[in-house]
């Protein structure tokens, strides 16, 4: 009964602990409906020495969607709404769209990205064991280890780093491979133009 009770108080602390962790860090993102930027992408696949370095732009409007535009090496367009997924190489090549709402994979998959783009701490809590620290008057750096199964057959653990904006996210994929995302020239203006907005109502 001891032991019980000892291993109860100390999954209490823990818990609470991750509450407040969530809570802070909540604290110190900036409440942005809307965030541009540049971002910079090295995947590291297993067996291959050199990582593939992908950059490009970026368009995260909360309540509408994501504009992912990789411009090097190769050009190609990424729009993730609610909705939806869609694709597009900017040669004409290969394109798709798949319908969030048929999918359920693909609508948590969305809700992920969303999370992750986003710094929404709280939704990310659903679906991971989220432990970390706050870093300086600013920052913060969190672990998040999947709690659900679909994710937990995809990633071992996925890194967040941030202080008012996730600067950022490193994904470490159960078959080995990994990706590290950051983020640069962050800003909250200006608002999607005509094209972006056409491509966030699809």
């Amino acid at each position: 009964m001891k032991a019980f009770l000892v291993l109860m108080v100390s999954l209490l602390s823990l818990s609470a602990h991750a509450a407040d962790l969530v809570k802070d860090v909540r604290a110190r993102l900036v409440d942005a409906p809307l965030v541009r930027g540049q971002f910079e992408q090295k995947k590291s696949v297993a067996g291959f020495k050199k990582p593939l370095v992908s950059r490009g732009d970026f368009l995260l409007a909360r309540d509408q969607g994501v504009l992912w535009n990789t411009r090097t090496p190769f050009a190609s367009t990424l729009t993730l709404t609610r909705k939806s997924l869609s694709a597009q190489q900017a040669s004409g090549g290969a394109a798709y769209h798949l319908d969030s709402t048929k999918e359920p994979a693909l609508a948590a998959v969305n809700e992920l990205l969303f999370a992750l783009l986003s710094g929404d701490v709280a939704a990310l809590q659903k679906r991971f064991k989220v432990e970390g620290e706050l870093v300086g008057t600013a920052g913060w750096k969190l672990e998040l280890t999947p709690t659900d199964a679909g994710l937990a057959r995809v990633f071992k653990h996925i890194h967040l780093e941030g202080d008012g904006y996730v600067r950022q996210v490193q994904l470490d994929e159960m078959r080995g491979d990994s990706s590290i995302i950051t983020f640069d020239q962050l800003a909250r203006t200006p608002p999607p133009d005509a094209k972006e907005a056409e491509r966030l109502g699809k």
